[in-house]
């Protein structure tokens, strides 16, 4: 999968790779390197009809052959060169730096990578790490796997002890959990992984090291898939000791905020689709020594608004399976910090897959029977407000902590929406209880739109979407987008099965339109109070897709409408949304993106909804469809204060939380519908949508 790189470069050994022989890319010269490659201690490659080498091009020097070589540096252990240091943050583990030298840059950076992090002289997080070993890579052994559970039982195999087996270990991580580890060395191109790690630094030198500072600034306080003490230790040592992949996809989603730092953004932006060539092209070698940093370069990579790949998404499960992120690591002997990015990874890639899902329209990988993790909780988060860059244009650590939390919260509750009403099982119960209409469907969903208001009723403050900090980014936005499609996708099922039994009743149907309406103008008034901390922020991967469903389940409300009225409301409204994007696109990529995917799924297709539409597709209650004027709730609606709809909202002075009251009938009224949506409480504003539109 992925792309083939377009520049090769020569292997360690100094021959030409077979792609540089056969394409007159740059490839190695049996010359001594010039004077500015040897101060920077970086391979000096020529291409045949050059007179400068790729470096010196890069960089705009001189190329030049006048220095005397200089004289060895001292050996340390493992015959490595003893990097240079750069000394740490008093405050933060990186700060942006002060403008260098590029070659000074590149001396600084261009440093071999640690074979093994067991032999590290002073402290390291490293040392005894299982899944993010440098030189090799692990395994879960499974239950059906050719090593008997029984002998690895053996009190002569103690977890923690390597068990050498030929060029591979065994080791237990508890009584019951064991991996093999394998030496990366002659897994597919792992030879060329330095080569492609200088040419990704290359690509946004000598931006490095503010890219970063910027990564941790605005992606990861709320998309926390990276351990920031670990990351900042490796680079600090040299780039070399990352995955090609991940280097570049932290490198890629921050050249969306590169305006957001002083000295970046007057300077010109990298290569973005050379780094993106070299991150898919690498991406398709890493899975063949699968680490957690495999992990996180997919899920990063999944996050930019036009990466959009279900076999990607479906590959890192399979990966996170080996990896044994399907466990819980909670009495493994591993590292405290390692059992919390475990936790963390695996709780992001059921997200993925979850949402992806939905996304895509899939079958979900992840099922409950096969998923042992644990909840995150505070301690599997290493950072906390005293992290926090007071940088303007940050996101604050503590609230991105508690977004992750909720996410994932609702991932679940989206998990059970796709298993009982779209799934394959559910689709062919849904077809042999057909006879019995709306009502089965809604006695199915009862405890779902349950668990949907107490998720949104128990949000804390600090994630409500007016609580933004001063000149701080908010990505409190995807979250509620988040909520607002979860909603729709029950309710888009619900609609959908309207009208398709005689046993339907009127007044039933009436009430679910009328449900389904309340939700879409939720959504839009969210849509509507967005700002601009809110838009420029990190939106999770799902959230193009999200935008673009409001759309869809407008086109969805005006092709089922009973009424001609309802239908040319419908039509105007989506009419009016499509507007509202485009006026708040400008500079907000993932709004633009959503713009051109809802104009590919409903601009074509709403074309042909009858211009009749409305004159009788649903059964008619009569002139009350939920769409006149309410004069008098109560002689419109009948009895009792216990019949009523409750959904989140905005009030008119556009705070979110003003909850909808609306009596209804209940004779014609299932149960399931007076105390799935009770009131939360007396005194509420009605809803702004049922008296204003």
């Amino acid at each position: 999968m992925g792309y083939e790189s377009d520049t090769t470069t020569a292997s360690t050994s100094g021959a030409p790779s077979f792609a540089a022989a056969h394409h007159g890319f740059p490839k190695a010269r049996p010359q001594r390197p010039c004077d500015n490659c040897r101060k920077r201690k970086s391979r000096c490659e020529m291409s045949e009809n050059d007179t400068q080498c790729v470096l010196c091009q890069f960089h705009s020097k001189p190329c030049t052959f006048l220095s005397d070589p200089p004289k060895k540096k001292r050996r340390v252990s493992e015959g490595l060169i003893e990097p240079t240091r750069i000394p740490p943050s008093t405050s933060r583990a990186i700060q942006e730096p002060p403008p260098t030298d590029p070659a000074v840059e590149v001396r600084r950076r261009d440093q071999p990578a640690i074979k093994d992090y067991a032999d590290l002289r002073g402290p390291s997080l490293l040392k005894k790490t299982l899944g993010l070993q440098n030189h090799r890579h692990s395994s879960l052994v499974g239950p059906t796997s050719v090593y008997e559970p029984r002998l690895l039982g053996l009190p002569a195999f103690q977890p923690g002890k390597d068990i050498a087996v030929g060029p591979r270990a065994l080791r237990k991580v508890s009584a019951t959990e064991t991996f093999v580890l394998e030496p990366d060395t002659g897994t597919r191109n792992h030879d060329q992984e330095m080569d492609d790690l200088d040419t990704i630094e290359a690509v946004v030198a000598p931006h490095g090291p503010r890219l970063i500072a910027l990564y941790f600034r605005i992606v990861h306080p709320t998309f926390p898939i990276l351990h920031k003490r670990v990351f900042l230790e490796k680079y600090e040592r040299t780039y070399r000791e990352f995955s090609p992949p991940l280097l570049a996809a932290v490198y890629i989603l921050t050249l969306n905020w590169w305006s957001y730092s002083a000295e970046l953004s007057l300077l010109p932006k990298p290569d973005e689709c050379r780094l993106e060539e070299i991150a898919f092209k690498t991406m398709g070698d890493i899975v063949h020594r699968p680490k957690l940093s495999t992990i996180q370069a997919g899920l990063l990579l999944l996050q930019r608004p036009d990466t959009h790949s279900w076999a990607l998404i479906s590959q890192l499960v399979g990966v996170g399976q080996d990896l044994g992120l399907h466990l819980d690591c909670t009495p493994w002997r591993i590292p405290q910090w390692e059992k919390g990015l475990r936790k963390r990874l695996a709780w992001a890639l059921y997200m993925q897959d979850k949402w992806g899902s939905l996304v895509h329209g899939r079958p979900s990988h992840i099922t409950a029977a096969d998923w042992g993790v644990r909840a995150v909780d505070a301690a599997d988060f290493p950072e906390s407000a005293a992290d926090e860059d007071d940088e303007e244009g940050s996101t604050e650590v503590d609230k991105g902590r508690v977004l992750f939390c909720e996410m994932i919260a609702l991932a679940r509750i989206l998990a059970d929406v796709l298993r009982d009403f779209y799934s394959v099982a559910a689709e062919a119960e849904a077809r042999a209880n057909a006879p019995a209409g709306v009502a089965w469907v809604l006695r199915r969903a009862k405890p779902l739109q349950l668990r949907l208001k107490s998720w949104f009723a128990e949000l804390p403050e600090c994630l409500r979407l007016q609580d933004v900090g001063v000149r701080k980014l908010s990505s409190t936005g995807y979250l509620h987008l988040a909520y607002y499609a979860a909603e729709i996708t029950l309710h888009r099922r619900i609609v959908a099965t309207l009208g398709r039994a005689d046993t339907d009743n009127p007044e039933l149907a009436r009430v679910c339109r009328l449900a389904a309406r309340e939700r879409l103008v939720n959504a839009l008034d969210f849509v509507n109070t967005l700002r601009p901390e809110h838009l420029q922020s990190f939106w999770y991967s799902a959230s193009t897709y999200n935008f673009a469903l409001i759309g869809t389940f407008i086109s969805l409300l005006w092709v089922t409408s009973a009424r001609p009225e309802d239908a040319t409301f419908y039509k105007q409204k989506l009419e009016e949304y499509r507007w509202s994007l485009r006026l708040a696109s400008k500079g907000s990529e993932v709004l633009e993106r959503a713009i051109a995917l809802l104009s590919a799924s409903t601009g074509v297709l709403v074309k042909a909804v009858p211009v009749t539409a409305g004159s009788g597709l649903l059964p008619s209650a009569g002139p009350s469809n939920g769409f006149e004027e309410i004069q008098d709730d109560e002689d419109l609606y009948g009895m009792g204060e216990d019949a009523t709809i409750m959904s989140p909202g905005f009030n008119e002075s556009g705070d979110e939380g003003a909850v909808v009251i609306q009596p209804l009938d209940q004779e014609h009224l299932l149960p399931w519908l007076g105390d799935a949506f009770h009131a939360i409480g007396n005194g509420q504003q009605p809803y702004l949508g049922y008296d204003k539109l």
